[in-house]
């Protein structure tokens, strides 16, 4: 089945590097064994047919791109009820306390009003967002996604897979008593070593030290890790093998607690692609990134999803500010 033919992809590389996609799309299992192919999947991998392949492709880069300036979107918020996400944060501290769950990561979404078909002016506005932003987005007969993530799945090149762990989040007038915010550095550690206990058995693992990622109004706890793999491997393996990461999904993470995740993430509102791989196959190269920090929008309906970890040390009160600031800082991207 050919996708619309209004249909684009794209997606920005690590080098700066911005390879869009045009329509018509073919929808496949597998990539191109020579070519370029868009992975576009949902946040429980349920797609059969993930693989998007366009029939031309363009290449820029990311600063030319960002020249070609729109008007910033118009569009009006309505005010997001903290209930709902009360009683699921209850549910998930129970859970939590009962041996369920060390942590997981429930998703809010907040619900706006903008004109006609603003996809364009999204697109516009992420693909102008810098690096350390990785732009991204789907857009198909008037409905889509996009954003500008900081989050890196993982990228593959030969033997060589680069990944991070990215969790721990803050304003970042906050940045001093963040670096020592013993919540935030468990949180984290949580994500960068179940991250590696995953790769140990692929190849020699290289982490490196914590460090803090600047993006202008919040900052995140960052750890690189690198593997130099034994032998070759395939993008879907290694998607089902990462995603979702304690970033994004439960720990530990068995099918009970998947289940419970998507159900959370169903009750809230949560885009099906929200949190999920979204990559490029480049020629036997293949990047993916965590389709987090977007937009997603049905002809004139917006919705823009927020996730954030639960452990045993969580309060409802400072996890319900960090989803409001990171639903913010979204925000600006559209204003910029």
């Amino acid at each position: 089945m050919e996708q619309a033919l209004d249909s684009t992809a794209w997606l920005a590389k690590r080098d700066g590097t911005l390879v869009i996609g045009h329509a018509p799309f073919h929808p496949s299992a597998e990539p191109p064994p020579d070519g370029v192919s868009f992975y576009v999947q949902d946040f429980g991998l349920e797609d059969a047919l993930p693989w998007k392949t366009p029939s031309r492709i363009e290449r820029t880069t990311v600063a030319e791109a960002a020249g070609k300036s729109d008007a910033p979107l118009c569009c009006q918020w309505s005010p997001l009820d903290a209930a709902p996400f009360s009683v699921v944060f209850q549910e998930i501290m129970s859970a939590i306390h009962s041996g369920v769950f060390e942590k997981t990561v429930p998703v809010v979404t907040e619900v706006g009003k903008a004109g006609d078909s603003p996809g364009k002016t999204i697109q516009a506005a992420m693909i102008r967002q810098p690096a350390p932003l990785y732009t991204y987005g789907w857009i198909q007969s008037g409905n889509g996604f996009a954003g500008a993530t900081p989050e890196l799945l993982f990228s593959l090149k030969g033997d060589q897979l680069e990944t991070m762990a990215l969790a721990g989040t803050a304003r970042s007038e906050d940045r001093e008593v963040f670096a020592v915010d013993e919540k935030e550095i468990r949180e984290h550690e949580y994500v960068a070593q179940t991250l590696v206990a995953k790769l140990l058995d692929l190849g020699l693992v290289k982490r490196c030290s914590r460090e803090i990622l600047d993006l202008g109004t919040i900052v995140h706890f960052l750890t690189l890790i690198s593997v130099k793999l034994h032998h070759a491997q395939k993008p879907e393996a290694l998607i089902r093998r990462l995603h979702p990461t304690p970033a994004l999904g439960p720990l530990p993470r068995t099918g009970e607690t998947l289940a419970l995740l998507l159900d959370w993430r169903r009750r809230l509102g949560s885009p099906r692609e929200f949190g999920a791989p979204f990559g490029l196959w480049d020629h036997g190269e293949f990047h993916a990134v965590v389709a987090i920090r977007g937009v997603w929008w049905e002809n004139g309906k917006l919705m823009l999803p927020a996730g954030c970890g639960i452990i045993e040390a969580s309060r409802l009160v400072n996890e319900w500010r960090e989803l409001r600031l990171k639903r913010e800082a979204v925000k600006t991207f559209l204003l910029s």
